[in-house]
């Protein structure tokens, strides 16, 4: 019933769960606008049918990110009440831009973009979904400024115990920041592009099954029709262009991703050395790069420290190239680090009021390393296997369509969580390495001395544990909920194709044009 851990697990629950629907917000955003400018430029028909079935998908989404976004702003006040207080002047102007201009430019023009399919000229239709989608990208941009800070603060100075804003720039142009977006930008990219690749797979084997394509002696596609739109040669061509775009979208956003990986991982040398030596288990200093180590826990009692760490297979030398771009710098490890934490933030907690019962206790420097260690491997290797899967997809449909083996298919569509599951261990593996700290110390000699947070500082003093277990289980099993009813939705579209998108197609050829096209608008809003 300790309130610090039940506010940390509630926090982590709801924030991983919301942060699944934001890289598909902001990478199917993208895809999407792109889509319908290729209609505008082509006049094909497929791009069309592709913007409203994707655009579909996009809606469930994107209603879910904002339903289960609003509980992160409560929860700052209610668990997280002394962590409020001490960045409050800082959150409080990137969060303001967030909701005012970007959030802002997210709903206003999302909106026109519903509702104005047919009731507003072509060229502003199509730049109110540009301006939702870069819209996202601002809202991203500002929360990572603030998260930015909390892992490098800059542009404040202290006064009465508090950090002041006194340069709003520096915390936009935070060089954290500036590594962090493009990590953030090509994530949500690489999600984007495998929900369209398991999504194409998936029709294109369908019709291969249900025998309206088939393939020639040189395994080239043959595409077929059943005389409905719904499976005609347009349909076809939507799941083949869905298909190249996927896949495509998978390999570039996960060469973005590892290039800006690297940044973030040179950085992290700089700014939280500790968090790299934890991600590596490197208990030592040195240059090897392990790829897997496990803990001895047969004296520990399940603790896992530098005294129980059990290398199996390093690379040499890869550490200090990820960490130096050479080969033989040695990178510090736990034993060198903690010491200087130790001499440079102290050994205890202060004997204070706000720390509660863990006031004047031992500070454990070194942060959880079965996360940090897992959490980064399990991050490269599902961004990985999303970008093989990509590659081989690519290969096997390179003749126009797909296998008609249904493990294959099945396999497409496993596909489409890996890179979620890549950017949710990124995001653990971010915060939980960044402890004890809410707020980290900024190394820098010419950064701010005294701006720091300890997590244990941070929350609320007057919320009892069995409060915070309350909410605890109700969001949790709201959430629960509500993940249920996303993913029937989504299958449901899914399996209902472009029609599902389009219900026009289908509709009765003799009805009135405009007043089908009034039932298009509501059917496509909701």
């Amino acid at each position: 019933m300790d309130p610090l851990e039940l506010a940390r697990w509630q926090f982590g629950i709801t924030t991983v769960y919301h942060f699944l629907m934001v890289p598909l917000t902001i990478g199917l955003g993208v895809v999407l606008a792109s889509m319908q400018t290729m209609w505008h430029i082509t006049g094909h028909e497929q791009y069309l049918r592709m913007t409203k079935f994707f655009g579909k998908l996009f809606l469930i989404n994107f209603i879910m990110g904002v339903a289960t976004g609003l509980v992160q702003e409560f929860q700052f006040g209610m668990a997280w009440s002394e962590y409020s207080r001490f960045v409050g002047d800082v959150f409080g102007a990137p969060l303001a831009m967030e909701a005012l201009i970007a959030f802002f430019m997210e709903s206003v023009f999302l909106g026109i973009w519903i509702f104005g399919w047919g009731r507003v000229r072509p060229w502003i239709h199509l730049a109110s979904l540009w301006a939702a989608a870069i819209g996202s990208m601002f809202s991203a941009y500002f929360i990572l400024a603030a998260n930015a800070w909390m892992q490098h603060p800059v542009g404040v100075e202290m006064v009465d115990g508090r950090p002041v804003l006194t340069d709003i720039w520096a915390v936009l142009t935070n060089n954290t920041l500036l590594v962090h977006f493009p990590h953030t930008v090509f994530g949500a990219l690489a999600v984007a592009g495998g929900f369209l690749f398991g999504v194409a797979w998936y029709h294109l084997y369908r019709r291969r099954v249900q025998g309206i394509d088939s393939v020639d002696a040189d395994g080239k596609v043959m595409v077929g029709t059943t005389g409905s739109k719904a499976s005609d040669e347009t349909d076809y061509r939507v799941w083949r262009t869905s298909f190249r775009w996927g896949g495509w979208i998978a390999l570039v956003a996960f060469l973005g991703t590892a290039f800006s990986g690297h940044a973030q991982a040179q950085l992290m040398i700089e700014q939280q050395p500790l968090k790299m030596a934890a991600a590596e288990a490197a208990c030592h200093d040195g240059t090897a790069f392990s790829v897997f180590s496990f803990a001895d826990l047969r004296n520990t009692d399940g603790a896992t420290t530098c005294d129980d760490i059990v290398g199996v297979f390093e690379i040499p030398g890869l550490l200090s190239f990820l960490a130096y771009e050479d080969f033989t710098t040695p990178v510090d490890g736990v034993n060198t680090l903690i010491p200087e934490y130790q001499e440079k933030y102290g050994t205890h907690l202060p004997d204070d009021p706000m720390y509660g019962d863990r006031a004047g206790s031992e500070i454990d420097y070194l942060p959880v390393m079965e996360v940090t260690y897992w959490g980064f491997r399990l991050m490269i290797t599902f961004g990985g296997m999303a970008a093989l899967a990509a590659a081989i997809g690519l290969w096997l449909g390179r003749k126009g369509t797909v296998p008609t083996n249904k493990w294959l298919m099945r396999l497409a569509l496993v596909q489409i969580t890996f890179s979620f599951f890549a950017n949710s261990a990124g995001w653990i593996f971010t915060e939980m390495g960044r402890q004890p700290f809410v707020v980290a110390p900024n190394p820098d000699p010419t950064g701010i001395d005294q701006v720091w947070m300890y997590t244990a500082a941070a929350v609320s003093p007057g919320v009892s544990g069995g409060e915070i277990l309350f909410s605890l289980i109700a969001l949790t099993l709201i959430y629960a909920v509500l993940l249920v009813v996303e993913l029937w939705l989504l299958a449901r579209y899914i399996r209902g194709g472009v029609p599902a998108g389009m219900p026009e197609l289908l509709a009765d050829e003799d009805n009135d044009d405009e007043e089908r096209h009034d039932k298009d608008v509501l059917a496509f809003a909701y």
